[in-house]
């Protein structure tokens, strides 16, 4: 099952931190990842917005996406962004397909609530 590193980081000094982004592809590649969200345009739907930059990169599993971040390809590319902002970084495991449509098809069953 897929999993996902999800990194929200505040970034004061971008100069370094573009140095670091044009390291990351290769290094996600390697164990098998991709980027689904790497910056990009994002419209606040609820909540306040913290200035925030989030980058979403999907990996075949949990494992794979824990390899890459504490791989030492990964250490050295991470260290380039060492004092160019702060965040909160997360590796999670994806929703299983099959509990996805187990959902879907339950809440289908009910009366929807009145407008």
């Amino acid at each position: 099952m897929s999993a996902f590193i999800v990194a929200r980081i505040a970034i004061w000094d971008w100069e370094r931190y573009r140095d670091y982004m044009q390291h990351t592809p290769r290094v996600i590649a390697q164990h098998g990842g991709r980027f689904l969200i790497r910056g990009g345009e994002s419209v606040i739907l609820e909540g306040e917005d913290d200035g925030r930059r989030t980058v979403v990169i999907e990996f075949p599993s949990l494992a794979d996406a824990k390899a890459f971040y504490h791989s030492p390809e990964y250490t050295a590319v991470r260290a380039l962004r060492a004092g160019a902002g702060e965040g909160v970084v997360t590796a999670i495991d994806g929703y299983d397909p099959s509990a996805w449509d187990a959902a879907v098809s339950s809440s289908n069953a009910l009366e929807p609530p009145a407008p």
